[in-house]
């Protein structure tokens, strides 16, 4: 387990200009008592607001704790088979053991495999698999405008405009040309992150009733394919104490597959931009003992990393929203990589309010990007006040299409909608080059069996 570093945290208040212990429980939203809580050699701050405080601090959870690595706790009997799960709070492939990696960019599948697609959204995540290999037999996605999204761009693709609980209660058998048990070759999706009751206290499926993970696994029961792929935001380590992701990867154990995760960024792989993503991936354990040494290697980073420059030239015109003058006269004064520290001290105390007298962090609020820098993670809006990302030139929001090019989606792909609703599929994306990367480590290991 994690136990913090005092000694590390006062070194890292210092650097901040954090005089006191209660400047810093004020920025963390907790009260000096939760702090001191927080702070002690008997806390486990894997279970509360760690990730906070380094958010406040600016620093990785490995740079204010005793060590680098936990087990997450699974000693429950549940399955004769035992798998320690760790956890991989990678920035880069140093923090990972080199063998955990494969490199792929130099990999074909051997056939045309099939994809059934869940929670599919604008389609980033089926986009970077079909680029990978893939064929999909279905994508299923509630939201209409997504959908609508998906058929403009994929007329071929079967789009499920469908509720999945709806679709479990019906019987996944009424929408796809279901392929015989154990012959689909990957069930893929980025189900929402939700808490679980535990009200049997078990950490079966059961305690996940009511959930959109439940509703995966049920049809990854009832399909038993090959592979499965599951993305979700960061947060998921530690949400509820891990516990969120210790159901998760029991129930997948106990259906009988065998499971890695890591914390990815898109910045290893031909995306411009900060953002991380826990990718979750099973193989079933039969093909396991069936296949001698297979294994799943998530995809090495490519060794570089792209910056705005590097994407945003010969953009196609496009709509985007603008900043009203108030906004703009403040960002005006807003260097290229600065944030609110760079405004005269009256600009900045008026327009940041009381979150200016917090101190600290906050370096999102009236942030521009640099050409030199990659985006930071895109938001479902390109102009919120806590998650600024103002062009790094002209003062104003970056456009649909420079949000699309930030996501690495293809100019080519249409987001026939408004224009707010298409920074919201934008923004809720997996980036499409990062998909494709994960594709093809799933690839790597399903051209072994095939």
């Amino acid at each position: 387990m994690y136990l913090i570093s005092k000694e590390k945290v006062r070194k890292q208040m210092k650097n901040l200009g954090i005089h006191t212990q209660k400047e810093l429980a004020e920025q963390l939203g907790v009260s000096k008592n939760q702090l001191s809580m927080l702070l002690s050699p008997n806390y486990s701050p894997i279970k509360s607001n760690a990730m906070k405080l380094c958010e406040v601090l600016d620093v990785d959870l490995d740079q204010i704790t005793e060590q680098l690595e936990f087990d997450l706790d699974l000693n429950e009997n549940r399955s004769t088979n035992k798998v320690i799960y760790r956890h991989n709070n990678n920035k880069n492939i140093e923090n990972n053991k080199d063998h955990d990696f494969v490199e792929v960019r130099d990999t074909v599948a051997s056939k045309k495999y099939k994809v059934l697609e869940l929670f599919a959204g604008a389609g980033g995540l089926g986009l970077g698999l079909e680029y990978a290999g893939f064929d999909s037999v279905g994508n299923i996605e509630i939201d209409k405008q997504a959908c609508k999204t998906l058929k403009k761009n994929r007329p071929n693709w079967n789009i499920i405009n469908e509720d999945i609980v709806k679709i479990n209660e019906n019987g996944i058998e009424n929408y796809i040309d279901v392929p015989s048990i154990g012959e689909l070759d990957l069930l893929s999706g980025g189900y929402p992150c939700q808490a679980f009751s535990y009200a049997g206290k078990k950490g079966g499926l059961q305690d996940a009733r009511g959930t959109m993970f439940y509703h995966y696994a049920k049809i990854l029961g009832e399909l038993k394919p090959k592979m499965f792929l599951a993305e979700n935001v960061k947060g998921l380590l530690n949400h509820d104490g891990g516990n969120t992701l210790k159901v998760m990867l029991d129930v997948f154990s106990d259906m009988g597959y065998k499971v890695e995760y890591k914390i990815l960024r898109a910045l290893d792989y031909d995306v411009a931009q900060k953002r991380e993503r826990i990718v979750i991936v099973g193989i079933r354990n039969d093909l396991v003992n069936i296949y001698d040494e297979l294994e799943y290697l998530f995809p090495k980073p490519y060794g570089y990393e792209l910056t705005l420059k590097d994407i945003l030239q010969d953009i196609p015109e496009s709509d985007g929203t603008r900043y009203p003058d108030s906004k703009k006269n403040v960002l005006d004064l807003v260097p290229p990589g600065g944030y609110w520290r760079d405004l005269p001290t009256e600009i900045a105390k008026e327009y940041m309010g009381k979150s200016y007298y917090s101190g600290g962090g906050r370096t999102g609020m009236a942030r521009r990007l640099s050409w030199d820098e990659p985006s930071l993670t895109l938001t479902c809006s390109p102009a919120q006040k806590q998650t600024e990302r103002c062009h790094p030139d002209e003062t104003r929001p970056f456009t649909v299409r420079e949000y699309a090019r930030i996501q690495s989606f293809p100019d080519e792909w249409i987001f026939d909608c408004s224009t707010s609703n298409a920074y919201k599929q934008i923004g809720n994306a997996v980036p499409v080059n990062m998909a494709k990367a994960i594709g093809l480590s799933i690839v790597k290991t399903l051209n072994k069996i095939n």
